[in-house]
């Protein structure tokens, strides 16, 4: 590890203070940190090492430990920073967030990360009551999150109403037990509203979808209000663009899906008529 001991020292103090890291992180930091055990600081930074390894490898630490962990390990570092601070700050007059769960949020990144207008997709867990859930546990169905994504977006460029549009075509609205290949209720489709205004349109895009009668079974989709959203671990943000093979055969397997239910849905009416 080619890092100074002192910065080292000093990057774990600030973890500790930070509000983001979890107790049972908090709680190895300040082992290492310990200098009236006399153990040397490179054992204890061995110790915490192992003992952040096993979820680090399932990517399950907080943002800013990770970023850490990589560190001290020699692996390059992600955005993970950049992520929090524009989540954290506060929007400025040309700023609006949008949230939308549709499945897995790996899919639901690379769609709007492109668009003109966008500021930051940002993956994370929202709509459950626990602090500061991990990946597993919301996997597990007991937090009562699911998967989304935070759109940052300038709206003197692109409006909530383009947003919601792109959204309705990335999902299947009539799936409430999940999307495509993604199953629980983790995975269920969400339109979460900030506003009176962005209530209204998206109740109204729904209706629309609804007049369409493109589906030939209900549609599900619920509008909730916002409430707490919690930044993913670093391994989910921005997944299309770090594991590109991964992405490439999810993202057909989503399209296939579409056309197949297309397809089915068309033949259904063939034969109806």
């Amino acid at each position: 590890m080619h890092l100074r001991s002192d910065e080292v020292q000093q990057e774990i103090y600030n973890l500790i203070l930070n509000p983001a890291t979890r107790q049972w992180e908090r709680d190895l930091l300040l082992q290492a940190k310990d200098e009236q055990s006399g153990v040397r600081f490179n054992d204890r930074l061995d110790v915490l090492n192992n003992g952040l390894k096993p979820l680090a490898t399932r990517n399950n630490l907080t943002p800013d430990v990770m970023d850490f962990y990589l560190k001290i390990n020699g692996q390059p570092q992600t955005d993970s920073q950049d992520k929090v601070a524009l989540h954290a700050a506060p929007n400025p007059p040309y700023q609006e967030r949008a949230i939308f769960a549709g499945g897995c949020f790996w899919c639901m990144v690379e769609p709007f990360d492109r668009l003109p207008g966008i500021i930051s997709v940002i993956s994370g867990y929202t709509g459950g009551n626990w602090r500061q859930p991990t990946y597993d546990q919301v996997v597990g169905q007991y937090t009562g999150h699911v998967e989304a994504v935070e759109i940052l977006f300038d709206r003197r460029l692109i409006s909530y109403q383009q947003l919601v549009d792109i959204y309705w075509q990335l999902i299947d609205p009539t799936d409430d037990l999940g999307q495509i290949d993604d199953r629980g209720d983790n995975y269920r489709p969400i339109i979460f509203v900030n506003d009176a205004q962005q209530r209204q349109i998206a109740e109204q895009s729904k209706q629309t979808v609804i007049a369409a009668h493109r589906y030939t079974r209900p549609i599900v989709v619920a509008i909730e209000n916002a409430t707490t959203f919690w930044l993913a671990e670093n391994f989910h943000q921005d997944f299309y663009k770090k594991n590109k093979g991964r992405y490439r055969k999810i993202k057909q397997s989503r399209r296939l899906y579409f056309l197949l239910q297309r397809l089915t849905i068309n033949i259904h009416r063939l034969f109806k008529k």
